[in-house]
């Protein structure tokens, strides 16, 4: 069923305001619709026609408008259907180690994962320079898929050193993440994170639901605890529903 239609709010410039360009403006009305709620997400946006003939301004203006509030992320555009307002992305920490669920969590929504593997293997070469122990060692392994609301917006594919985890195998990942429970046992002292725009392979896609075409995120990341090496992940999040965040100063 279509969205009822929505009155368009004046777009003068507010208190405090900086005058603006007309675009600007209009992308900051847009905008103050969508952050206070008004326009809810997957709510349709007036049509370019009627933004222009509400607003009294040009269709170039309007065009522009939402085509950059589609770049940033607000809005969606669909080809014949109209432009909708885009369902909000889940941040993930760039330059810190947190626990998924407690982010998702944190933005009030329903955390849950399912464990696709759990067991335990012998490092090859590439394994162990990763965990910096002997070639042959034993290295546990958990593959994971983390959903937001029922959405899978992460996999984990992830390596531990054993000696420094030895119990991981008996833990329930459904009740208490691997980095929880990783935190407990070698707490964090060091991490290395590198950041790849990749596209998933098929089995990928299969566990996350997005078509073969979609871009996605990619951090491998690896963490200390003192001078050991503790764990060698690869977490893998679908472009369109995450977004990596980091702050840092001088």
């Amino acid at each position: 069923m279509p969205n009822p239609p929505v009155d368009i709010p004046s777009f003068a410039v507010q208190p405090g305001e900086a005058p603006a360009p007309l675009y600007a403006r209009v992308k900051q009305m847009i905008c103050r619709q969508i952050d206070d709620g008004t326009w809810p997400p997957h709510h349709r946006v007036p049509s370019e026609s009627e933004l222009v003939n509400e607003l009294g301004v040009s269709r170039m203006t309007v065009n522009r408008a939402l085509r950059e509030l589609t770049a940033d992320g607000y809005l969606v555009r669909m080809q014949g259907v109209g432009t909708f307002v885009a369902e909000p992305k889940g941040q993930a920490a760039l330059f810190e180690v947190h626990n998924i669920a407690e982010e998702i969590t944190a933005r009030g929504h329903a955390h849950r994962c399912e464990v696709i593997a759990l067991g335990e293997e012998l490092a090859g070469s590439e394994r162990a320079l990763a965990l910096d122990v002997r070639e042959g060692q034993r290295v546990f392994h958990s593959l994971i898929v983390h959903y937001e609301n029922d959405v899978p917006v992460q996999i984990e594919d992830r390596y531990v050193n054993a000696s420094v985890a030895p119990d991981y195998l008996k833990q329930d990942f459904t009740q208490q993440t691997p980095h929880a429970y990783l935190s407990q046992v070698a707490p964090l002292t060091e991490g290395e994170h590198v950041v790849e725009a990749i596209l998933a392979d098929a089995d990928e896609c299969r566990l996350l639901l997005i078509e073969r075409s979609e871009p996605c995120l990619l951090i491998r990341r690896r963490t200390w605890s003192g001078r050991n090496t503790v764990t060698s992940a690869r977490l893998l999040y679908p472009g369109s529903r995450y977004r990596l965040e980091g702050r840092f100063g001088s």
